[in-house]
């Protein structure tokens, strides 16, 4: 991959199926070599391809970021858990690709998916974050997230016990977000 350039803001879009395999690509890399995703081994362009139908077909937001036409990152939000009772709160994932962190991508995607989330009437974004991930949480409590849930030891990968942190941002009412 070529070295991109860091001037000028991102453009974030919504993803195409075509963009499916850089999705794939980035996700893949983070699950061998960060504790971003609990996945233990790469998944299939095959899978990628069906959950990103399923998000299609459910109306669920996945964005992209994209630089001189290579896509950098992608984000997504969907149902917090399967209950009707949820259905104003929802999940959320970003990931950026490992050359490209620390340009505004990810802030760049996050506030995108909040303008999404308030648009559609969505009431609060949850996130989960590995508790060791400093960077991650800095970057969503920049953001006006805030840590809500600490789940000790629910997650294992390279030979370890991982802890889980649920992150919060109210995205209406008293304590509604900034952004």
């Amino acid at each position: 991959m070529s070295e991109l350039p860091t001037a000028g803001p991102p453009t974030v879009r919504p993803a195409t199926r075509a963009d499916v395999p850089a999705i794939l690509e980035i996700y893949n890399h983070a699950v061998l070599h960060t504790t971003a995703s609990y996945d233990l081994e790469p998944v299939s362009l095959e899978s990628r391809l069906a959950w990103f139908d399923q998000r299609v077909r459910g109306g669920w937001p996945v964005l992209v970021t994209a630089r001189d036409g290579e896509v950098t990152g992608w984000a997504t939000f969907g149902p917090f858990r399967e209950k009707p009772g949820y259905r104003f709160t929802a999940e959320h994932s970003v990931y950026v690709r490992h050359d490209c962190r620390g340009q505004g991508l990810g802030r760049a995607l996050l506030l995108a998916l909040i303008g999404e989330a308030r648009g559609r009437g969505l009431h609060s974004l949850v996130g989960g974050v590995d508790a060791g991930n400093a960077g991650s949480l800095a970057f969503h409590e920049g953001l006006g997230f805030r840590q809500v849930a600490h789940f000790r030891e629910v997650g294992f990968k390279f030979g370890r016990w991982l802890d889980l942190v649920f992150l919060q941002l109210p995205l209406t009412g008293e304590g509604a977000g900034v952004p």
